[in-house]
């Protein structure tokens, strides 16, 4: 419940940022620009604050904006039993339509939140960089099939970490995040 009232407030701040850009300043109050500083200043307190966003962070390719949607998205991955679940949760398993022995070729489901899929895929193109640690899977998916399809099997490995990450965190993936009583007044004053 913590961290969905986290997930809420972060994105409650994204949307007072979209409309202080379209705001105008008032005589003797902090021009828009100086707000929007303001608060994403904020923005990044509260996700530096988190020891489980630095944990999701540590995977190749993921940032702090895909740590926070996957974070949001996934949540208390203690309700998976494993994690092919959190993957078809996810909405990046391959359909299967099969009869007898004969096979057809499936497609993504598209059955869990779109922002997860999104943030999971865009983490995985970084899988194409010699650098990253899932180059050589890439490679050799990529070497059979396409890149979309290499950087969406890197994808689900991706899932599979991450619900390892917060399945091994347990409770204190859920643990609130202390605010600070000035910074809640930031978050009114903005609001």
């Amino acid at each position: 419940m913590a961290f969905l009232i986290f997930a809420v407030s972060v994105a409650a701040l994204i949307v007072a940022l979209k409309v202080l850009r379209d705001s105008r300043p008032l005589p003797g109050q902090p021009t828009p620009a100086e707000r929007i500083a303001g608060l994403e200043e904020r923005v990044r307190d509260l996700l530096s604050r988190m020891t489980l966003r630095e944990k999701i962070a540590q995977l190749y390719g993921v940032g702090v904006v895909t740590a926070t949607a996957i974070l949001a998205e996934l949540g208390d991955c203690r309700r998976f039993t494993s994690s092919d679940d959190a993957v078809r949760h996810s909405g990046l398993d391959v359909t299967v339509h099969q009869s007898d022995s004969k096979r057809a070729a499936g497609h993504l489901s598209h059955q869990g939140p779109e922002l997860l899929r999104w943030a999971l895929f865009e983490a995985a193109h970084q899988s194409a960089r010699r650098s990253s640690p899932d180059h050589d899977y890439y490679l050799q998916v990529a070497g059979r099939i396409d890149h979309n399809r290499a950087c969406l099997s890197v994808a689900r490995k991706l899932c599979r970490r991450a619900h390892h990450i917060l399945r091994e965190l347990g409770d204190q993936a859920l643990a609130p995040v202390e605010s600070e009583p000035q910074a809640e007044e930031a978050i009114q004053a903005a609001a």
